[in-house]
């Protein structure tokens, strides 16, 4: 609330009687001293004719103005909303309206605009007002009969933010949204801001192909109708057309450079496609156009950064870090070219000037795996020690991020009594917990982590990962392979393209002896991630099918990654003459 301070004192102060009684409409409002009127000001003033209020109006108005000069504007917006409903008065309603919307108070405007449209029916902003309650009341058809008389009126009934916000709407509601919508097109027929909205509605929705067709027609009769070319684009990159989508949006950049939103959406494109060059040369070209967004300059960089120019990557960011744009992502990507050009204390510091936000355990999970390659675990450990205790509400990632930074150092022992003593903490994690269960297995504790990763299934049984990792161990450490089976049909029913679990589904049909079905899941497996430990298992299944000479050259092709791959090398030596290949 003390942000809004500002805007009330200016909407206040300086108000008195004769003050009040002039609220018969809008004025522009000062805070600035005035000097004494002077005579002939003080003889015009006199023939200025002020609303008649009563005292119990008056009274509520300079109650709501002191209220505001002590910062009480909770009492100041109840003040005015009892004046706007005793006097009726045009002005009064205005003023009231926005010290609600300065306060975000939903239920105050929605009764301020239905008195607003008592007083006048046909004022757009208490039409527009009354639309946006509405939307946030989920009565659709109500706000959508509120912007049909603003579009009325000739004025912008904002139909495109409304059907751009179903996307956080329920599916029902979302095609609710879309009949309402036809409806209103049905009555409007020459409205291409309806039509737009319609296929923007459609997108939403999960229908791009209806979308496409219903903006042809719309830029056919509006060539130029910038919204609906971004949509095309869009919608063409999304029914796989990405070919076309970029053709066509490099086409309408060129045709409207200062369309910032479309230049920003080729550029992505791009990105996705792997065009790197271009989408950097489209970026360069917004940030040039726009040298004071910083959102392009950190693209440009990133995309440069990409494309191996690191200078310029590192000169842009410095940039916005010095304007004090973007420092968190700045100071993290400068972090990642000094520590890919070996310079390590350069790069604790950049990780280090990451503060918050989504790059902030990344770059502090990254300065501590390089104290600990300096000799200087504990006091990476340490640190980390330290900011979780400044900050307990993260505990859990801090634990999680001293657990992950213990076991890639090789400290089973202090890993496994930092996730036990996290998880007494913190019983319901299911990150450390799971972290803890790939521990104990890999101690060769294989009981522990069962019971680690039953509870977890137990907490959340759609747990794709948990269930095939409790199937693999099931799979490799015991002879109960129907339940391990069980477990990994589920793991599989849930992600069915994960190429972990086709490979502990091939493993375990592999190992009940039904060697064809599993060469179909091992191969699905070996197609979609090439791993060693991968290798090892649709290498010996083909091997023991007969195709020998393909097994080794699965297998080779898996040393190539990791040669020193200890389930890969078992496996080799176990069924080669002295693993010869």
């Amino acid at each position: 609330m003390h942000k809004s301070a500002p805007f009330l004192v200016s909407c206040l102060i300086g108000l008195s009687l004769a003050g009040c009684a002039g609220l018969t409409g809008p004025k522009e409002e000062t805070d600035t001293q005035e000097p004494a009127p002077t005579k002939a000001e003080t003889s015009r003033e006199d023939s200025i004719e002020y609303a008649d209020f009563e005292p119990d109006v008056l009274y509520l108005l300079l109650s709501g103005e002191i209220a505001a000069q002590r910062g009480r504007f909770d009492v100041t917006l109840v003040n005015y909303l009892k004046a706007a409903q005793k006097s009726r008065d045009a002005g009064v309603i205005e003023r009231a309206m926005r010290i609600a919307q300065s306060l975000n108070g939903d239920n105050a405007q929605k009764q301020l605009a239905d008195l607003w449209l008592e007083v006048d029916p046909d004022n757009l902003q208490a039409l527009r007002v009354s639309a946006i309650q509405a939307v946030k009341r989920n009565e659709l058809d109500v706000a959508l009969g509120y912007m049909e008389k603003i579009m009325d009126q000739g004025g912008d009934a904002d139909f495109d933010s409304l059907a751009a916000m179903a996307g956080n709407l329920p599916p029902e509601q979302q095609e609710e949204l879309l009949v309402l919508y036809k409806e209103l097109a049905d009555r409007h027929p020459d409205s291409p801001e309806l039509e737009y909205s319609i296929a923007l509605l459609l997108k939403v929705t999960g229908d791009p192909g209806q979308a496409l067709d219903r903006l042809d027609p719309l830029l056919e009769d509006s060539p130029s109708f910038q919204p609906a070319i971004i949509l095309k684009g869009d919608l063409l990159y999304q029914a796989n057309a990405k070919q076309q989508a970029l053709d066509y949006l490099m086409i309408n950049t060129r045709r409207f450079p200062a369309n910032r939103q479309m230049g920003t959406l080729y550029g992505r494109m791009l990105i996705g496609e792997g065009e790197l060059q271009a989408a950097q040369d489209e970026f360069n070209r917004l940030a040039q156009q726009y040298p004071n967004n910083p959102g392009l300059k950190l693209s440009h960089a990133l995309v440069a950064l990409e494309n191996g120019q690191t200078n310029l990557a590192r000169q842009e960011l410095t940039e916005l870090i010095e304007q004090g744009h973007h420092t968190n992502e700045a100071n993290y990507y400068l972090g990642r070219i000094e520590d890919q050009d070996g310079n390590t204390q350069l790069a604790i510091g950049y990780y280090m000037g990451v503060k918050q936000g989504n790059y902030y355990f990344p770059a502090l999970a990254r300065t501590s795996a390089l104290l600990a390659a300096d000799d200087r675990l504990d006091e990476a450990v340490a640190n980390i020690r330290n900011l979780k205790d400044a900050n307990p509400e993260q505990a859990e990632n801090f634990w999680l991020l001293e657990v992950n930074l213990l076991l890639d150092q090789n400290q089973q022992e202090a890993a496994l009594e930092t996730a036990t003593k996290a998880l007494e903490e913190h019983p319901d994690n299911i990150q450390i917990r799971y972290a803890r269960a790939m521990l104990l297995d890999t101690m060769d504790q294989p009981g522990r982590a069962e019971n680690d990763l039953k509870q977890i299934i137990n907490e959340d049984p759609g747990n794709a990962v948990a269930l095939n990792a409790l199937g693999y161990i099931l799979t490799t450490r015991t002879d109960r392979l129907g339940e391990a089976r069980s477990y990994i049909e589920r793991a599989l029913a849930l992600d069915p393209e994960n190429p972990a679990i086709l490979d502990s589904m091939g493993w375990v049909l592999f190992q009940e002896g039904q060697i064809k079905p599993a060469l179909d899941y091992l191969a699905r497996a070996w197609s979609a991630y090439p791993d060693p430990e991968v290798a090892a298992h649709y290498g010996e299944a083909l091997w023991m099918s007969g195709a020998e000479e393909q097994a080794r050259i699965v297998w080779k092709e898996g040393l190539e990654q990791d040669a020193d791959h200890d389930v890969l090398r078992e496996t080799i030596e176990r069924l080669t003459d002295n693993g010869d290949l």
